[in-house]
């Protein structure tokens, strides 16, 4: 069977090959009436558009090559899939990499990346105790657009989540519901999301006159054993504390266990002095099969995937697009916890 051509679409629309070529690279002012019969031609024919050979005509790739470290990190899942979906939308597609380190092979997948003939680099940072970026990654010479879940000092186009903003909304969400005696629980020493976050805890919690003392802000591994036991001490050492701030999921539903052992419950009625509340960081929609449900500032990763697409769209279309640096805040998620 005959390979349907570019040729045989022109013929079959009754226009030249080059407003068939304009019109399936999107390009060139053509009516829609004309790009109307260029689609019926090309679906009357069954013909397939070679994108990556007319790339390599014009020198140019639809290809965008995208760096996860970790795929056990719910907030970076969901912003890839945010990612590959907007650039499919934008006539882009991805390549992925997932490196075992920042050495050797973060190396080669760059590497492959190269021979690939990729436009550009996504790079979804997943270290949160550092806050610059692998030598390799600041060294590229592709376009560059990179994600991270803390404040990252590196001179580069990045999207970024505002962790002090969602402490602040959370912590004035409890204060106004009349919570005074409010701990923070979770996240390991040194984490540059439980810094910023502790940050915008603690600058609003004394805007409005209370005191966070040391040992209401305990750090602990990110399992929900360890969150279990972190909170069954904090209420055992202070009775009168009404409401948490959970760093992470499974700090979160630990937090419930080691309420429940000291005779505690999860609500939000501040005037029972037996109910604690709860606020989560993360877009708790796949835990929210307990009860009750779970209040949650946001991570915004949907929007953060489309910000970090369309920023590096910009820049293989604009190179000398000067740096920019996208800051997201989340939304406050009310419901039965707090």
């Amino acid at each position: 069977m005959k390979k349907v051509s570019i040729i045989d679409v022109a013929k079959q629309a009754g226009v030249s090959v080059s407003t068939v070529s304009l019109v399936l690279r999107q390009k060139g002012k053509i009516s829609q009436a004309t790009i109307g019969k260029v689609h019926a031609a090309i679906d009357a024919l069954g013909y397939v558009h070679n994108i990556a050979a007319a790339n390599l005509r014009a020198n140019t790739s639809n290809l965008i090559g995208l760096i996860l470290r970790d795929f056990s990190d719910s907030f970076s899942i969901k912003v890839m899939a945010s990612i590959v979906q907007e650039l499919e939308k934008q006539g882009y597609m991805v390549f992925l990499g997932q490196p075992l380190n920042d050495g050797d092979h973060l190396e080669r997948c760059l590497l492959s990346f190269k021979q690939q003939g990729v436009a550009g680099v996504i790079y979804l940072a997943s270290d949160t105790r550092s806050s610059t970026l692998p030598t390799q990654i600041r060294d590229c010479p592709l376009p560059l657009v990179v994600v991270s879940q803390s404040l990252l000092n590196e001179e580069c186009n990045l999207v970024m989540r505002d962790n002090r903003q969602a402490a602040s909304l959370a912590t004035r969400y409890l204060i106004e519901r009349g919570h005074r005696n409010i701990a923070y629980i979770g996240g390991i020493e040194g984490d540059l999301i439980r810094q910023q976050r502790l940050l915008g805890f603690r600058t609003t919690m004394t805007q409005n006159g209370l005191v966070v003392r040391e040992e209401a802000t305990p750090a602990c591994s990110d399992d929900t054993r360890a969150a279990s036991y972190a909170v069954r001490q904090l209420l055992e050492k202070n009775s009168t504390l009404t409401a948490l701030l959970c760093h992470s999921p499974d700090a979160m539903i630990g937090s419930i266990a080691g309420i429940h052992q000291t005779g505690h419950t999860v609500g939000k009625d501040v005037f029972l002095s037996q109910q604690v509340a709860l606020v989560g960081f993360e877009d708790m929609l796949h835990v929210n099969l307990t009860s009750p449900s779970f209040t949650y500032v946001s991570s915004a990763s949907e929007e953060t995937g489309r910000q970090a697409a369309g920023l590096i769209i910009r820049k293989l279309k604009e190179p000398t697009l000067q740096t920019q640096r996208v800051t997201l805040s989340g939304q406050l998620i009310a419901r039965e916890s707090a």
